[in-house]
């Protein structure tokens, strides 16, 4: 790889021949993203889309190879290659490459012994050398360099992901940030360095292990291993098995990244704020120089037929649940998009077969359709939740029932048009309002090899499918050849767990930084100037004919609204209210069974949603503007005649109370929702403030009526985002809204009393899990704007992202933790207080040495300069590349009336962290942060819990589900 110097030497050197050179790319006529697909001499492709609404550029680098490709006798190659690809070049990350190379190969080498050594006792000394030669390579890395470099462009969301058939690195970045980006990339991919290995690998250990107690990944794994018992997609996983993650070979990953991370075999996707000509430009002076290799086809032996129902079970502590999956032809074939449609008549919400006929009649707790593409096969899915009482067996033969129903035609002749706008809409939506969403679309075309004509076409040629052709695919294709994975509830005997090796802490390098970082940084940067929000002038507003308030912001984009009617009214102050809200989509009314409502308003191409949150109501309807007028009158009419169903109502309550069951079985809802507000509230909890089962079996269906009857006699506003001008807007809701003459206020709950952490405490319940999570929480002052600018700093420099303190430290250093970080919070409401809090995923045996790792760093925060500066930079450059559109304008003024403000506090927080120092951040960390007593919540299972080291932390209490459910 050449130099940094040579580098910047040759781009500036070809920068008029860039500019003046022609390229020539592939588009399609009225594609809604505009997309130019090019292929550089070399092979590389290059997707753009242009994006103007905010100075932002989604990044995708994206690699035709995944674990498909991974050796049979290396599985997870690719994966951990992934990890690997954020440690630098022999440039990047290195204070000395000339020492640090030379222990690397021996390190690669004594893996390589390793291997083939098969005696404990021999292995274990091999692995002794390995840790020593790692911590004398660690004295030349500068670690996490990549991140900092990225960061300081003010990048957010840097991360990567494999999967079967794809590797995909990703950055959202500043649109002036653009050339230095590709600076670092085009270097990044060229060269492989496998510094910091082992505590790498150490991190993968901890990611396979946190697979073993996630039940969708192991259903996910049965699934795939019968459905493809010769393939790849089957016959190894992603993550690898855990002998092979035990066995590593640097060289067998250094084959894997020679052979496929060439140009002819990898993309450039960039959607956002761009210029085409001189992105293309830009990106062949600095990506055309790399060489292009040819790529050993893949090949596989095909599948044999599935001709009966081939059952598997899989266990685990979740809610219970049936999957079942068909395999097809790839995408080569036309079977994927007669999938999709199929998916869709099956399933999209409101009028599919199985919502028609199982979840609106409440026959299941839920089912869904789905299809998704690979390039070697496709896969067609039905999934169930069985309701109290119901078998798993009982729920697969009722979503099973509606594919016999789709079999035999038994659905509206108008369903597939609908289906296909459905589904054209959401598109629309999506790639209008989300790059990610257009960079992932043109990343998929790339590893699919689909052409781009054909992506933009795919919902013309949906609509073209027939009801017979539907009909006939379905009876030929979709029988008893099934896989049908059941997930019950219970103990996983055949957990593998990855042990930990032991591995000596590397010191970290903070101050270091490589001579090609410090080139880097003296290219200049072009500023961007933030734009604040001004309500006043991005919000009209008028009042309606009833009093109630609109405020209105036009759609310039595309034929979508959205209109939704907010309440500061919820379950604090009436805690019926949410049971209304769950009830009406079960309701018909005089005119219309509940089953015609929904096809009345997906015939219209319409959406509502009804969501009562603890202080917040909101009546929400979308769909195409066209339509809005008879959308506003159809769903004035559910609320206004809105008819009782005694029948519904009971099973509503039975279903409220298997969902309330499922969550005590969900730790991310036991750690995340239960035990957070029991820590914030104690027993006196909103989460726990629920109508108890007595109270929701005394409830009556004239009760909840009379609720949503009374919606819209309570103070409200409304929120209109479309393209129909204002006037219309107002006379349509003049004529169709309907309210009393006197809209009446709202009862005000008592607040809850968020309590004080005054003295250390844990809060411990079990769950059966291999690894053990830990949340430390301590309340602090009520919200405060000026605290906003140094704790934004704070998050930055200390407690988020791949560069910060508590990242480095905790995974890259030491290796204690899969997942760690820190945060001084922001509440949602002025009422409510900022929070510290600290998170660390662990394995058991790790916890105690995790712990006392974080606590150092809460007590002690490392102060480093060049670090904080990049930090205050990479702050300072989001604020100002950052925009509120569209209808987040709307929502991002509801924010700050919550927090007391009438402004975007954006603005003062940016003048701020301009004057912002690294003695300011210290003094706000000893005030804020340093010294304090906290709640520290722990979920893990009992049997193999560190528990002397939670007892180290404070007094131990045991808490039941019950406890902190409050049922």
């Amino acid at each position: 790889p050449r130099s940094i110097a040579t580098a910047m030497l040759v781009a500036s050197a070809l920068a008029p021949a860039s500019a003046q050179k022609k390229y020539e790319y592939k588009s399609v006529p009225n594609d809604p993203i505009g997309a130019r697909i090019y292929t550089l001499p070399n092979g590389l492709t290059v997707c753009l889309s242009q994006n103007k609404d905010k100075p932002r550029v989604q990044t995708n680098i994206a690699t035709r190879a995944g674990s498909k490709n991974d050796p049979a006798t290396a599985t997870g190659l690719a994966h951990y290659l992934e990890h690997m690809l954020f440690k630098g070049t022999h440039e990047i990350a290195t204070s000395d490459w000339a020492k640090e190379s030379a222990l690397l190969k021996q390190i690669s080498d004594t893996y390589e012994k390793r291997r083939t050594t098969t005696d404990s006792t021999a292995r274990d000394l091999l692995y002794k050398r390995i840790d020593s030669l790692s911590t004398e390579a660690a004295k030349y890395a500068v670690p996490n360099e990549y991140d900092k470099m990225v960061s300081s462009l003010g990048a957010s969301g840097t991360n990567a992901f494999t999967s079967t058939e794809r590797t995909v690195y990703v950055n959202d970045i500043p649109s002036n940030a653009l050339e230095k980006w590709m600076m670092i990339e085009s270097v990044r991919f060229q060269e492989l360095v496998l510094r910091l290995f082992h505590t790498e690998l150490e991190t993968v250990f901890e990611e396979f292990n946190r697979g073993q107690d996630s039940d969708q990944r192991k259903a996910f794994t049965a699934m795939a291993e019968h459905l493809y018992k010769k393939h790849p997609y089957g016959t190894q996983t992603t993550i690898g098995t855990g002998e092979h993650l035990k066995n590593p070979s640097m060289v067998k990953i250094h084959e894997f990244f020679d052979t496929y991370y060439v140009p002819n075999n990898m993309a450039v996707v960039l959607a956002g704020d761009l210029d085409y000509d001189a992105t293309i430009a830009m990106v062949d002076k600095y990506f055309g120089g790399w060489k292009t290799k040819p790529v050993p086809a893949f090949t596989f032996q095909p599948e044999e037929p599935i001709t009966a129902p081939d059952n598997v079970e899989v266990l685990g502590p979740m809610a219970e649940w049936v999957s079942l999956g068909w395999r097809f032809d790839g995408v080569k074939s036309t079977d994927g998009i007669m999938l999709d449609l199929i998916a869709g008549l099956l399933s999209n919400g409101q009028a599919g077969l199985i919502d028609l006929n199982l979840i609106q009649q409440q026959r299941v707790l839920n089912a869904s359709a789905f299809a998704f593409e690979s390039t070697d096969y496709s896969q067609f899915g039905m999934t169930a939740n069985a309701k109290q009482g119901q078998t798993l067996e009982e729920a697969r033969d009722l979503v099973l029932e509606q594919l016999g129903k789709l079999r035999d035609g038994q659905f509206e002749d108008w369903l597939i048009e609908a289906v296909v706008n459905d589904k054209r809409q959401a598109q629309t939506k999506f790639w209008n309002e989300n790059n990610g969403l257009r960079a992932s679309a043109l990343t998929s075309a790339f590893i699919l090899q689909k052409e781009w004509a054909d992506v933009v076409d795919y919902h013309n040629r949906m609509a073209k499918i027939t009801k017979p052709e539907v009909m006939a695919f379905a009876k030929r294709n979709l029988r008893d050849n099934y896989v049908c994975v059941f997930k019950r509830t219970g103990e996983d005997k055949s957990t593998f767990k990855v042990t930990k090796p032991v591995i000596t802490p590397i010191g970290i390098n903070r101050e270091g930084q490589s001579a090609w970082y410090a080139e880097w940084s003296k290219k200049p940067m072009t500023d961007l100037q933030p734009e604040f929000v001004d309500y006043d002038k991005s919000i009209t507003r008028r009042t309606l004919k009833s009093k109630v308030p609109l405020a209105y912001i036009p759609n310039k984009s595309n034929d979508l609204f959205t209109l939704v009617m907010v309440q500061d009214l919820g379950t604090f102050s009436d805690p019926k209210l949410k049971l209304a809200v769950e009830y009406l989509p079960y309701l018909g009314t005089s005119k219309y069974t509940a089953a015609q409502l929904q096809q009345e308003f997906f015939k219209l191409g319409m959406e509502f949603t009804v969501q009562s949150g603890q202080d917040r109501n909101t009546v929400s309807l979308s769909g195409l503007e066209k339509n809005m007028p008879q959308g506003i009158a159809l769903l004035e009419h559910l609320l206004a005649d809105a008819q009782p169903n005694k029948e519904a109502l009971g099973e509503l309550v039975k279903d409220i109370g298997k969902v309330r069951a499922n969550n005590k079985k969900n730790k991310g809802i036991i750690m995340n929702s239960a035990l957070l507000s029991y820590a914030r509230y104690g027993d006196k909890s909103p989460f726990k403030d629920i109508l108890s089962a007595q109270q929701l079996e005394a409830v009556t269906p004239d009760e909840l009526i009379q609720r949503i009857k009374s919606l819209t006699s309570y103070k409200h506003r409304m929120f209109y985002y479309g393209s129909r001008p204002l006037d219309e807007v107002v006379t349509v809701l003049d004529k169709e809204h309907s309210t009393p003459a006197e809209l009446k206020n709202y009862e005000q709950p008592a607040p809850y009393v968020e309590l004080e952490t005054t003295d250390n405490k844990v809060y411990f319940v079990d769950y059966d899990m291999v690894q053990t999570e830990l949340m430390l929480v301590s309340k602090s002052d009520a919200f405060d704007p000026a605290k906003l600018p140094y704790s934004t700093l704070f998050n930055e420099y200390f407690g988020s992202g791949l560069s910060s303190i508590v990242f480095q430290e905790i995974r890259e250093a030491k290796a204690l933790a899969y997942s760690a970080n820190s945060q001084f919070s922001r509440p949602g409401k002025k009422e409510e207080a900022h929070y510290v809090r600290a998170y660390i995923g662990t394995q058991n045996d790790k916890l105690g040495d995790a712990v006392t790792a974080m606590l150092e760093l809460m007590n002690n925060m490392p102060a480093d300069g060049k670090m904080f500066n990049k930090s205050k930079e990479a702050a300072l450059k989001q604020i100002a590349s950052q925009r509120a559109t569209k209808e987040a304008i709307y929502w991002s003024w509801e924010s700050a009336q919550r927090l007391g403000l009438d402004h975007d506090i954006n603005r003062e927080v940016y003048t701020a962290l301009q004057d912002a120092s690294l003695d300011g951040l210290t003094t706000f960390f000893n005030k804020n942060i340093a010294n304090r007593t906290y709640t520290y919540l722990a979920i893990g299972k009992e049997s193999a819990m560190d528990m002397k080291a939670l007892e180290r932390l404070g007094p131990v209490t045991k808490l039941s589900l019950e406890q902190v459910f409050g049922y």
